[in-house]
């Protein structure tokens, strides 16, 4: 290795991480299959990730507020920007770089609620499918008639570093305006592999498709060899259909995504600023491990989290090794009995014909179906059947598609 290389890695894990990197050069195939050095994983799964979407309720009900329809798209969009560094670049900031997440199992779940002024917002997140790896989510605030419902899936290679594409989308609900905003998801890839301290970086493009006829284009940019800057975005919010009329921009916003962002009118005048350090979070609640059911991702986990903030590589290689065979038996059984996991709260659907429309508004949109093994849905019908100890949920649950 270079004096530059594995510069954050433990001297006692250099070896590993340059096998790492020299295998990831090598691989042919989806990396999200690789298993990562254990001084690098995260003692967190990507079903708990759903949960950074709705970390700031005020922002996320805000839009339902707005009786202006344009100044209520202009909403969305700055909610949505606002979720972009707790889903892509704060999860690590003590330690300074990125940890990789746990590879969540078929059927895991992850449930959660947020209790402020905005009343209460649920969360509820399932691994829906292992092959490919889709996570579906659905979070809503009775209180402020708001709903957000979505799945996902990453495809990641490597050429020259990690690149990952995100297949899925959210779409966010609004009840008092009837009104859905189709949401895709930004690219990105890891920056910092070489010095063993790997970041995010967001890039190319992601959008919001209001039925409203606003849609917004976001672009995402970082620092190059020559210019530019760390977590740059640049967005514009215009009527359907005139994303390349540059007269027809009724907002922009510039800024980063990590920090501090502006929102303009068509005239240059401030409308809005938003500072990811200064907006509060409000706490995430979840029951204690004890009260959990078994799928549930915490108490899953448990016994390769604590392996792993240990520093045990060996305990947490072999808990690892547990969920991964009583997985890899439960579908042997599958198989031979002819029959397919039922998932606890989501189905999949046929097609979402108001989600088709928006969904053309964005250049080659499709909700590529193909690579997320279907459209995946919340069932309102399971989660109110649902049993203990999800039967907590079951009182609230009033959001849902309609």
């Amino acid at each position: 290795m270079t004096d530059q290389e594995g510069a954050s890695v433990p001297a006692s894990s250099k070896g590993s991480w340059s096998s790492f990197l020299k295998s990831i050069a090598t691989f042919n195939g989806d990396l999200a299959s690789m298993t990562a050095p254990a001084f690098i994983l995260s003692t967190t799964s990507l079903t708990e990730f759903s949960a950074y979407w709705a970390e700031m309720p005020r922002l996320l009900v805000a839009p339902a507020n707005e009786p202006d329809p344009q100044k209520r798209a202009m909403l969305v969009l700055k909610w949505f920007l606002s979720t972009l560094k707790q889903q892509y670049a704060s999860r690590n900031e003590k330690l300074g770089s990125e940890k990789k997440p746990l590879n969540p199992f078929l059927g895991e779940l992850f449930l959660g609620k947020w209790e402020d002024a905005e009343g209460v917002t649920q969360l509820v997140s399932e691994q829906v499918c292992h092959h490919p790896p889709v996570t579906a989510y659905s979070i809503w605030n009775d209180k402020a008639g708001v709903r957000l419902q979505g799945y996902n899936a990453q495809k990641a290679s490597f050429s020259r570093t990690i690149n990952v594409k995100q297949v899925g989308h959210a779409v966010l609900h609004l009840d008092k305006y009837n009104e859905d905003y189709v949401i895709t998801l930004p690219a990105l890839h890891i920056e910092g592999l070489i010095t063993g301290s790997p970041y995010v970086e967001l890039n190319k493009s992601s959008y919001i498709v209001g039925s409203n006829g606003f849609t917004s284009r976001i672009d995402y940019s970082g620092k190059g060899w020559v210019s530019g800057s760390k977590n740059s975005l640049s967005a514009i919010m215009y009527p359907h259909g005139k994303e390349k009329d540059k007269h027809a921009v009724i907002y922009t916003a510039e800024g980063s995504w990590t920090d501090k962002f502006t929102i303009k009118d068509a005239k240059k005048n401030t409308v809005d600023t938003y500072d990811a350090k200064r907006e509060p979070k409000t706490p995430l609640q979840v029951a204690p491990i004890e009260q959990q059911d078994p799928l549930e991702s915490r108490r899953a986990w448990k016994r390769v989290a604590d392996a792993i903030i240990k520093g045990d590589l060996n305990t947490t290689s072999a808990e690892k090794s547990v969920i991964e065979e009583h997985q890899r038996a439960l579908r042997k059984t599958e198989t031979a009995e002819k029959r397919e996991w039922e998932r606890t709260f989501f189905s999949r659907a046929e097609r979402l014909p108001a989600i088709d429309k928006l969904i053309r508004e964005v250049p080659f949109g499709s909700l590529e179906t193909d690579q997320t093994n279907g459209i995946w849905v919340f069932d309102q019908e399971k989660a109110r059947g649902a049993k203990p100890p999800f039967s907590r949920l079951s009182e609230s649950l009033q959001g849902g598609w309609r």
